[in-house]
């Protein structure tokens, strides 16, 4: 619960920071135009996310011919999640790593990595797919989508906005160019904060569901510090758009990744372990 308020709280400051920042910058009929410009190219993305997500990944669909402990296990535990049986995938890559996407229940993808189904063990393997099972459970494509769209937005607005100061016409040329440009380019970033703090806030929420729907925060624990580590040693070849998607970040281990946390796709690993931790008790 806490989790999903924090969500709705970092929408709510999302649009408030669309409608304040477009008004500003463009007027109300312009904050809907560049609002209407970033839905169309965020949502053809969240509509065919399926597909173009695996085609990201290298993914190929497989049957329950083709792993049928995997396949067992993910239908065994999307059962208790009360969910419909997802499309499962494998990637290539041999860093261990997993996803899900989908626009909903019914079109849902989990995916795993080769370099996953050698590294972890079965408690942990559970621990990893019912932590993607609830992202697919919360909707959390359609809310990273929704959150991708605003901010997308605004980052439209800003660059507008700049070009307009720096040219000195439009609706901005009455205004402090230098004031302008400064809003412009702060603007972008703290939309992009809060686009971050919503990706985070989902990683712990589905953190929680999935140890919930495993029976126990343990193997999801373990799994995580395990692909943490090889994610800093194993490369993944990945557009940095899919990123985010992954349980740990596999990106972590390129030159450059080491942003602030305020800009990470994902909470810090020991802090998602501390409160798995946590939540032995209440779990039983």
């Amino acid at each position: 619960m806490m989790q999903q308020f924090k969500v709705f709280t970092l929408m709510a400051g999302l649009t408030a920071l669309l409608v304040v920042l477009g008004a500003y910058f463009a007027g109300q009929q312009g904050a809907i135009l560049f609002f209407i410009i970033a839905a169309v190219m965020n949502f053809g993305m969240y509509w065919f996310s399926d597909k173009v997500v695996l085609r990201m990944y290298k993914a190929k669909i497989i049957g329950p011919e083709d792993a049928p402990e995997l396949y067992r296990m993910v239908d065994e535990l999307r059962q208790r999640a009360g969910l419909p049986m997802p499309v499962v995938a494998l990637a290539p890559s041999e860093q261990p790593n997993a996803f899900a996407t989908g626009r909903n229940h019914k079109k849902a993808v989990v995916c795993v990595t080769a370099g996953l189904m050698q590294l972890v063990d079965r408690r942990e393997l559970e621990g990893v797919i019912a932590h993607e099972l609830a992202h697919i459970k919360h909707y959390h494509m359609l809310v990273s989508t929704i959150a991708a769209t605003m901010a997308g937005a605004i980052a439209l607005l800003a660059s507008v906005a700049r070009w307009g100061a720096i040219l000195g016409g439009g609706r901005n040329g009455d205004r402090n160019p230098i004031a302008l440009i400064v809003m412009s380019i702060i603007a972008p970033l703290a939309a992009m904060i809060v686009q971050m703090g919503i990706s985070r806030a989902n990683e712990f929420q589905a953190d929680r569901t999935g140890a919930q729907i495993a029976g126990s925060p343990d193997g999801l624990a373990s799994a995580l510090q395990r692909l943490e580590s090889a994610a800093r040693r194993i490369p993944m070849e990945v557009n940095p758009a899919a990123a985010q998607l992954a349980i740990v970040n596999p990106l972590a281990g390129v030159r450059g990744q080491s942003f602030s946390k305020l800009f990470r796709t994902h909470p810090p690993t020991e802090d998602r372990i501390a409160r798995l931790r946590e939540l032995r008790g209440t779990l039983g």
